[in-house]
């Protein structure tokens, strides 16, 4: 029979719709004709369009006496691009809105599949599904089960509202029945937000025993939610919580936890983090940040943060173009065991303001910067004279500074770049409950410097770039130093950063004095093709000794140590990244390596840190330490990961951690052992153990990429 394509364009029925709506239906068949009982058949290759759904069948029925229609499959019947319905046969109303499709399939978003004896729609909205089998696993023809499914004697899918309701809901692992629920609701793939329960997960901890965490979340409005997690083991009773809101210029988020334990009988333990974002008029940015917690063991034994100093924060600035300004309150607390935070400056008010001009009278730039600064202690005492060199007792410091300094770069014709500064910074204290110290000084520093670059840039025949750049700076700064204590910059480090900075000191309450040289020569290498590398080697030199830095700063003699640092990284995945300084009889005073290896399967990285003591930056004894971390991908759904450091100065292993990962088209599952050594009077070495299964296809697509399993042994 020669193929006839039918294209014909009916005027059905009012088909439910209002007095000034009309719907009609596009239907196109291999053959189509009209019975003795007046019915419309259309067969062979059946297509119809209707109200947003398209229909695809061997054969459709249209009694137009009744309005209903007689659908033999297979039947493929879509909804937008989220929707499908397949199916043995149906009988639907004319708009494909009502009626019973048996033998029937449902799919949501290509991820979850809701097999049915029978599906009934209602109003276009509801389908109702009987004796249903649920899974977003791939379904073999060879009979066996799919990984995990729910059986259910009644499930209801709402499309407007995208939720699946379940009666006598059974979870199955594979053939075997694991739990029983009379009634479950749960989130359509396409759901992004949702009250309902979370996965759960299980957590076995030396200290607190086997525990399982359920989250459940609220979804308050769209713009606000919060997730409470009830934590349970035989040692626990905990809390979790997290609160986010969103505004339309900003928006917070605050997580947290109450306990009673037995580690603690007697006390209500818990922390809050929270932090937030907003936007202010003027193109002003405010943040905040809150950490509180209740003892110093709490945040480590459950697992919630390694940090051992909490800040609270506000902070208001705004950066354009040629201004930057911010003005901040911090307030600090340790949580570490050799701290007193009586006599830590825990509260800091800091603020800057930074402007930069272009006088066309003078040329170049003209820049200018206003700093203050205040830290104070709760303790009340004062430091004396018989205090220990370090006890500070209850010091506070009040500092103003400003400064201008003029900039200008000229590049002569043989290629010498030459960078010219000229300025002067003003400084006055106020520091009090110091009985050693002026209450006021102040100071004025003027201070000039010069660089010279000559880069030479040379490209070889292969498209290898070479890029060669020797630089000098001369510098001076005038002035004397002021008997003030070292409160701000007790931390030096000398990096390439900061080779060619006229103070090495971090921050504005202390600078080098007299004549300075610094020299340098940074070497490049670019191949598209193979391998990159940088290298900066770097000196500098002054006319008067400097006892304010610390001995392994690099920078407490004439000379400073020799400067070394570069990376290697190559196509093929590999990146290797150094730094170390070097005394004049090179030996090492600090070194710090870091090398990674990214291939197909997986990747590993180590890094390597080396620090002699130093009673200047309270470090009793040299510092060694080593760090292993990788993953790699067994095979398409197995991935194994470990992390491991380990203290050489001491002969033992810091911490150490293991994880296994398995993931396909419908579940995700996680394995963790983590393994602390650190030990203290509020913290004990212990090792935890995670667990956490996800089911795929009753959340928002993550965007994760997946593997499909094969069907074939």
């Amino acid at each position: 029979m020669i193929r006839l394509l039918s294209l014909l364009l009916l005027l059905l029925l009012p088909l439910r719709a209002t007095a000034q709506e009309q719907s009609a239906a596009l239907l196109v068949a291999d053959e189509l004709y009209i019975t003795r009982e007046r019915d419309l058949v259309a067969s062979g290759n059946v297509e119809a369009f209707q109200n947003g759904i398209r229909l695809s069948a061997s054969s459709i029925r249209y009694n137009q006496n009744g309005g209903g229609l007689k659908i033999e499959g297979p039947i493929t019947l879509t909804e937008g691009e989220d929707t499908v319905i397949v199916a043995n046969s149906a009988e639907l109303d004319a708009d494909l809105r009502n009626g019973i499709l048996k033998g029937a399939r449902l799919v949501l978003k290509q991820q979850l599949q809701l097999a049915a004896v029978q599906i009934d729609r209602v109003d276009g909205r509801y389908s109702q599904l009987y004796k249903t089998a649920v899974t977003s696993c791939r379904i073999c023809d060879d009979g066996r089960p799919p990984l995990w499914q729910i059986r259910a004697k009644r499930v209801i899918h709402d499309e407007v509202e995208q939720q699946l309701y379940f009666d006598e809901a059974q979870f199955r692992i594979g053939r075997i029945p694991v739990l029983w629920l009379p009634r479950l609701r749960m989130p359509g793939p396409t759901v992004e937000r949702a009250s309902g329960f979370l996965v759960p997960s299980i957590r076995s901890t030396s200290s607190l025993g086997v525990g399982v965490k359920i989250p459940y979340f609220f979804k308050l409005s769209e713009k606000r939610d919060l997730t409470l997690t009830p934590y349970l083991s035989s040692s626990t009773t905990t809390l979790e919580f997290r609160y986010r809101q969103s505004y339309r210029n900003g928006r917070i988020q605050f997580d947290g936890a109450i306990t009673r334990d037995d580690l603690r009988p007697s006390e209500t333990r818990g922390y809050v983090f929270g932090n937030g974002l907003f936007a202010l008029p003027n193109d002003f940015v405010l943040n905040f940040a809150i950490e509180t917690v209740s003892d110093d063991g709490y945040l480590d034994t459950y697992g919630y943060s390694s940090k051992d100093r909490l800040r609270t924060e506000l902070t208001i600035s705004r950066a354009r173009r040629d201004e930057y300004i911010r003005a901040s309150f911090y307030n600090f607390k340790s949580i570490r065991d050799d701290e007193e935070n009586e006599t830590l400056p825990t509260l800091v008010l800091d603020g800057e303001y930074e402007r930069r001009f272009f006088p066309t009278s003078l040329g170049g730039e003209l820049r200018t910067r206003f700093e203050a600064h205040s830290h104070g202690r709760i303790s009340d005492l004062a430091v004396d004279s018989d205090d220990a060199d370090d006890v500070v007792d209850g010091r506070d410091v009040t500092r103003l500074s400003a400064e201008i300094d003029w900039l200008r770069s000229f590049t002569l014709r043989n290629g010498l770049r030459t960078d010219t500064t000229v300025g002067l910074a003003f400084h006055t204290f106020n520091i009090s409950q110091d009985d050693t110290t002026a209450a006021d000084p102040s100071e004025i520093t003027p201070h000039a410097a010069v660089t010279l670059r000559y880069p030479l840039v040379k490209t070889t025949a292969s498209g290898v770039s070479h890029v060669l750049e020797p630089v000098v700076q001369l510098s001076w700064t005038g002035g004397d130093r002021l008997d003030i204590p070292n409160e701000e910059s007790t931390r030096v480090e000398f990096d390439q950063g900061n080779l060619l900075a006229m103070s090495h000191f971090p921050r504005a309450d202390r600078r080098e004095r007299g004549a300075m040289a610094a020299v340098g020569l940074g070497w490049s290498r670019f191949n598209p093709d193979g391998w990159d590398a940088q290298l900066s080697v770097g000196q500098v030199f002054r006319e008067d000794l400097d006892t304010s830095f610390s001995t392994t700063s690099g920078l407490n003699t004439l000379s400073s140590d020799l400067l070394v640092a570069g990376q290697v990284s190559s196509k093929d995945g590999i990146i290797l990244t150094g730094r170390g300084l070097f005394e004049n009889d090179f030996s090492l005073s600090k070194a710090e390596f870091r090398g990674d290896y990214n291939f197909d399967r997986g990747r590993i990285g180590g890094s390597y840190v080396w620090l002699q003591e130093d009673a200047d930056e309270d470090r009793d004894s040299e510092v060694s330490e080593f760090t292993l971390d990788g993953s790699y991908k067994i095979n398409q759904f197995w991935t194994a990961s470990a992390d491991w450091r380990y203290d050489l100065a001491s002969d033992r292993a810091s911490t150490a951690g293991l994880g296994l990962r398995y993931e396909n088209e419908c579940v995700t599952l996680d394995l963790t052992v983590d393994r602390s050594y650190s030990t203290s009077t509020s913290v004990e070495p212990s090792t935890d153990f995670g667990f956490n299964i996800g089911l795929r296809g009753f959340s928002a697509d993550t965007g994760t990429e997946r593997y499909v399993r094969s069907c074939s042994n």
